[in-house]
Order: C-alpha cells, then sequence, then structure tokens
C-alpha cells in the first residue's frame, strides 16, 4: 500500500476547505480545487481558483478555528477542475466533497477523477447519505476495489467521528489501511458502518432529534423546556437537541430526514423523520439556525443588555427563556456519572423525567432495532453516537444504566412493541475474568472486545489488578513496562492535596521499583488547576497558615516530578491549565493531546501562579538567550506576558510559540493513543 503524503480534496465549500485544513494540520500536503466560477472573464489563475482561494481566506478567519495554526495553511495548494486535474496523478488519496446530488457526483468522477487517478491511490467520498455501491458503478474496475466513504463530522477539526464505508468491490486491505491511517494520522474514532441512508451516526441522532419534536407537541412542551432535559441530565451534550440543530443548520437537518424518509419505505419508524410543519416554516422564513443568527433560539439586546430568546412553535414568536426548573433535574445537577444521571432521571416523577424516559425509550428500541441493518455489533453504534452527537453514553451504555430488565418491564407497561431478542438481555456489557465483554446480538453470546493495543483504557486496567494505590482524587496504576500512571479524578480534575502526596508516592515507587513515570487520565479535561475555591476560603477567613501550607505542598509535588530520579513525562489534553499547566512544565517531557488547551491563567482571578511555573518560564527564556548568544531580556517580557495576559494556546501545536513546549516534546492526534503514547516516551527517555 502506497503511503499516504499528497491528499486531493474536491471542493471548496465549508466542508472541504475545513477537511484540507485538518490534513494540513495532520503535515499532509493537500490540493484543494473547485469549480471555475461561472464568471470568469480573464484566465488568470488567480480568478480560475477563485472558488478555492477564497475558502482559503475563509480558514483563516474561520471561529473556531479550523488551523492548529495560521502558517499551516502553507500545506494547502488551490486550484479548479478544469486546470489542474490532471494533479491528481501525484496524489495518493483523492476526497470527494461535491454537493450531495448522485448525477453531480457521478459525472465527477468519470470525466475528470477517474481518468487522472494514479494506480493504487485511494478515492473516497464524504456522501453522508448516498449509496456508496451505486457510486461505484460509474468508476472503471481497477478504481473500485480503492472506493470506499470517508464520512467526516462537520467541524473536522473538532469532531471524532469517522464513519467508514466500503462498497462490494473495495478491497478489504484498502478498508484497513485507510482506516488505521485516519484514526493515528487524522486522530478520528473509527466506525464501520454500512451502505443504508445516513449510516449510524445521523440516522439515530436525527431521529432522536425528531422524536424529541414529536413528544414536544403530545407533552405541550416548549423548545427550551426540551432541552433542559434532552441534555447532561440524559447523558446528552449541553447543546441538547435544538441548541445541537442551530448548531448544524435546519436546512441541513431537514435534508437528513428527507433523505432517511425517502429512502427507508420499510423502516418501522419512517413516519418520525417527517418534517413537522413548524419546521418548513421556520425553514421557508430563513430561520436556519447559527448560520442566520435565528434558529430555535436567537440572541438579541433588550434595553442594551444581550438576550436569549427561543421559538415558541406555537406562536410562531421568540419568546424569551424562561428558565424551568424540574425537581428531576435539579436533583442530578451535581452528579457527575453520566449512568447514574441517568437512571435517576428516568426514575423522576415529574413532566421532565417522563419526557426524558419517552425520548430515550424510543431511541434506545429504535437503535437495538437497527442491529444488523446499519451495523453488525453494538459497539459500532455506541461510538457513533458518543463521537459524531457528543453523547456521553452511548444507546446500549444507556440501556445499561438504565437496567434492560427495568427499561423492558416499562416499556411493555407504556404498551410499547418491545424486540424479543432484547428481553433474554441482562446486560450489553460486562467484565469477566479480566476481559471486557459486549453482547453480540447476532449470536446472542457475550464476545470480548478486542481493541487496539496502543489504546490504553485505565478503567479496564484497574479492573484487571493494575491498580497500585487510590485516594479519593487520585489513582496510581501499573502501566506495564516498569511505567506507573497517575491518574486524577478529582471534580473537573482540580489539582487537591492528595493528588500532590500520590505524585510524590508514585514517582518514589518508580525510583524503587520501576523505570519512570506518567501524569495522565481519561477525564473531560487533563486538569483545571487548583481548587480555588478552597483558596478563596481560606483568603475570605484570612488563614494565612493554610494557605502556606497549601503553596508549599504544590511546590514540594513539583520538586519531586522536577528531581526525580526516574523520567516523568506529562500526558495533557483538553484543559490543562493552571496547576495541570505546571505539572507539564516541571515533567521531563510532555506528550500532548493535538486539541491542548494550556496556559497559566491565575492572573484572569487576580493571583499569580505559585506551583513554580513562573521559575519555570524563566527558566526557558535564559535557555534560549544562551541558545541564541543574545540578551535574555526579549524571551523574558514574553513569557510573562503570556502570564499576564493569561494566554492560553488553542491547540498543542502553539505550545511551542508560547514556551511550555521544548524541542523533544511530541502532539498525538488520537487521543485513544496518548497514554500509550506518552508511555513510550518514558521508556525512550
Amino acid at each position: 500500500m502506497r503511503t499516504i503524503q499528497q491528499v486531493a480534496v474536491l471542493g471548496a465549500g465549508v466542508m472541504g476547505a475545513t477537511i484540507a485544513a485538518h490534513l494540513a494540520n495532520a503535515g499532509l500536503d493537500v490540493l484543494l480545487l473547485d469549480m471555475v466560477p461561472r464568471d470568469v472573464k480573464e484566465k488568470d489563475p488567480k480568478d480560475r481558483n477563485r472558488l478555492a482561494l477564497g475558502a482559503l481566506k475563509g480558514l483563516e478567519k474561520m471561529k473556531p478555528a479550523a488551523l492548529f495554526l495560521k502558517e499551516t495553511i502553507g500545506r494547502i495548494q488551490a486550484g479548479n477542475f478544469d486546470d489542474d486535474m490532471v494533479k491528481l496523478k501525484q496524489c495518493d488519496w483523492v476526497i470527494e466533497v461535491v454537493i450531495e446530488n448522485m448525477d453531480i457526483k457521478k459525472s465527477l468522477f468519470t470525466e475528470k477523477v477517474a481518468p487522472n487517478m494514479t494506480e493504487g491511490a485511494i478515492l473516497s467520498t464524504n456522501t453522508s447519505g448516498l449509496s456508496v455501491n451505486e457510486l461505484a458503478e460509474c468508476l472503471p474496475e481497477p478504481l473500485r476495489k480503492n472506493f470506499l466513504v470517508t464520512h467526516f463530522f462537520n467541524p473536522p477539526r473538532y469532531m471524532r467521528l469517522m464513519e467508514i464505508v466500503p462498497c462490494q468491490y473495495t478491497d478489504p486491505k484498502v478498508t484497513q489501511y485507510i482506516s488505521d491511517f485516519i484514526s493515528k494520522r487524522l486522530g478520528k474514532g473509527i466506525v464501520n458502518a454500512k451502505d443504508t441512508a445516513n449510516f449510524i451516526a445521523n440516522r439515530i441522532g436525527v431521529f432522536s432529534m425528531f422524536n424529541s419534536m414529536h413528544h414536544m407537541v403530545e407533552m405541550d412542551f416548549t423548545v427550551e423546556q426540551v432541552d433542559a432535559v434532552g441534555g447532561p441530565a440524559i447523558g446528552r451534550p449541553k447543546s441538547a437537541a435544538f441548541r445541537t440543530a442551530d448548531l448544524v443548520g435546519l436546512d441541513t437537518l431537514a435534508h437528513v430526514a428527507n433523505n432517511s424518509y425517502d429512502s427507508l419505505p420499510d423502516d418501522e419508524k419512517r413516519e418520525t423523520f417527517k418534517v413537522p410543519e413548524f419546521l418548513n416554516q421556520m425553514i421557508e422564513q430563513g430561520l436556519l439556525g447559527n448560520k442566520s443568527k435565528s434558529g430555535f433560539y436567537k440572541k438579541t439586546k433588550v434595553d442594551g443588555k444581550k438576550a436569549i430568546f427561543y421559538y415558541d412553535y406555537k406562536t410562531a414568536a421568540y419568546v424569551p427563556l424562561e428558565k424551568p426548573k424540574f425537581p428531576s433535574l435539579k436533583a442530578v445537577k451535581m452528579v457527575d456519572d453520566p449512568a447514574q444521571r441517568v437512571k435517576m432521571v428516568v426514575q423522576g416523577k415529574d413532566q421532565a423525567a417522563e419526557f426524558g424516559w419517552r425520548n430515550l425509550r424510543d431511541t434506545l428500541i429504535y437503535s437495538f432495532n437497527r442491529i444488523p441493518e446499519i451495523a453488525d455489533d453494538i459497539i459500532n453504534i455506541d461510538n457513533g453516537m458518543k463521537w459524531g452527537f457528543n453523547w456521553e453514553l452511548g444507546p446500549f451504555e444507556t440501556l445499561d444504566a438504565i437496567g434492560v430488565a427495568y427499561f423492558v418491564k416499562r416499556a411493555e407497561e407504556d404498551g410499547i412493541e418491545v424486540p424479543e431478542k432484547l428481553k433474554k438481555i441482562k446486560s450489553f456489557y460486562k467484565f469477566e475474568a479480566g476481559k471486557e465483554l459486549y453482547y453480540d446480538v447476532l449470536t446472542e453470546q457475550y464476545q470480548e472486545i478486542t481493541g487496539n493495543p496502543e489504546h490504553v483504557k485505565l478503567s479496564s486496567l484497574k479492573k484487571s489488578g493494575a491498580l497500585v494505590e487510590k485516594t479519593a482524587n487520585c489513582s496510581i496504576v501499573d502501566l506495564g513496562d516498569g511505567v506507573f500512571g497517575v491518574e486524577f479524578h478529582s471534580k473537573m480534575n482540580a489539582v487537591t492535596g492528595d493528588i500532590l502526596q500520590m505524585v510524590q508516592k508514585a514517582i518514589k515507587r518508580a525510583e524503587k521499583e520501576g523505570i519512570g513515570v506518567v501524569l495522565a487520565n481519561q477525564g473531560t479535561n487533563f486538569s483545571v488547576g487548583a481548587n480555588l475555591m478552597m483558596l478563596a476560603v481560606s483568603i475570605a477567613e484570612g488563614e494565612l497558615d493554610d494557605i502556606n501550607m497549601m503553596v508549599r505542598g504544590f511546590q514540594k509535588a513539583m520538586m519531586a516530578i522536577k528531581y526525580s530520579k526516574v523520567p516523568v513525562v506529562a500526558a495533557p489534553f483538553n484543559l490543562s491549565l493552571g496547576g495541570g499547566c505546571e505539572m507539564a512544565l516541571h515533567a521531563d517531557a510532555i506528550n500532548a493531546y493535538a486539541e491542548t488547551y494550556m496556559g497559566l491563567v491565575e492572573m484572569g482571578v487576580g493571583l499569580l501562579p505559585a506551583g513554580g511555573g513562573t521559575k519555570e518560564m524563566c527558566l526557558r527564556a535564559v535557555k534560549l538567550a544562551e541558545q541564541t548568544g543574545t540578551d535574555v531580556t526579549p524571551f523574558i517580557f514574553k513569557n510573562f506576558q503570556n502570564i499576564g495576559m493569561a494566554k492560553v494556546s488553542m491547540s498543542a501545536d502553539q505550545l511551542y510559540d508560547l514556551g511550555y513546549m521544548r524541542e523533544g516534546d511530541s502532539v498525538t492526534m488520537n487521543i485513544d493513543n496518548l497514554i500509550s503514547d506518552a508511555k513510550k516516551k518514558v521508556i525512550a527517555l
């Protein structure tokens, strides 16, 4: 299989441009092509490449940023379909991202793409719902074996899901190769889908959203009330149903629903995909969501102050937010475990709990009935929903959280038809004899979950006997090969006293029994820093001795990291702020996830970093001055300006310029590989 170094993206719309940006983020050379504008009058390449060049300009201004670094755009070359298709011969992978129209795609493939593809190159389509097998029929036979769907989710930089759908001719080796490449190089979570309308995530996600709309009308709920229930309370993202719809675009949402309705005549819940009249009216009026600044929600100003209104589908007018309060939702507000939240809400007694139950009930049964239609196993469906729609729990993990027996009994009491196979199942996942198992619906047997050995899962390791020591907020885990992991699991992974003590214990243990330590965890964020609430209380009460002890304890732990006799590698990801940043700064090396937002932010709340972060940045400035033979002042000024402005990186790549990462530090694109890569770095050191 040829190595992928040069990639062509055909179509420079928002999706095509942002896919090109993420390929460039991964260090690939990208050719971005689009049509020659119809009104072109000159032979000037700039005019003929206007659409692709305009897309590149759009990338530079895009928020949230599609590029890790602004200069990364230099890896993308703009062109057009008429003049530059011959350049496909130099490409190892060609991705088609033109309009969702079968005839247009076929025409592009037959007239322009196929004649210019080189032997061994991979061709993929980013279609979100058209048949890959029908598209394959227009391709010459040798190219069909290298053709498949690679469906990115929007925005490609931030959404982990990659749905891979081979056609009936695709060489399995090609499918495996591109899956491995996309996983490691682009950082995507791979889900194997089938050639069905809207594949996995959009099929179930859009069903759940439209099911919410139907129950909203039945129960006389408002848009705001639905989102209050349909978010974190039941294991869904904060954007819930209608804020998600605004993000996606109401016209796009309706298009996906219509595609399901038209393409699935035998679907038992086909009518759910019928677009409600109020949604059609909103689209006709141009209320398309965030892109039109008005959708199910609208931001405006009232008496000079910012205000948010929601759409009242009964009156077709916007009304102020009312902040609905339900006892069942209040009860779970401080519960961290999503499984516990779901269970508590479902068993609640108010209208919010009833709404949550109905939407979950219908969505989970619908998901179960999709095996083997859209996927052969529950893992692909669960991962698809977590990575594509940011659900905290997949459908089958949710069933386990509720309790399958309870779910079946209550659904039947509602008069709902429950699949016979579902009635036989006790749980979909279990841990037995040191192995993680999942229930295979097709064979009706439990099978071992076999994953990539580089995807370290701390929860599984601990169940397998690798837990060395544990406190309320921290664990020491044996990662194997003499490497110990320090895992934080406090609220938001804030740095607490017992975490600082466990860091020192892990280092001492590694110095006696092992070869090194990895500072890592698998929470939502690496660490938001010290617990400032405790500090604020101590300040308010004048407990200066307590503050002194707190600061000394932190500094002592940082010195233990810095002067350890064995290598200590930090593996930060997502928010890595304040004390979390200081831990990384004192480590021998950093192996960061590509999406790492790190900085010393204490000045933002009127404090100075106290764990030694300022000292580390000062030492780094001195080293840079020594290396360059110049005055240290500009380096110190730059570093302290970053601290003074509480500057945070917007990607791991930015950490080098900020001085938080140095030569020898590294970036991992796939977060599942993060701990494994950090462990390899410990061994190498």
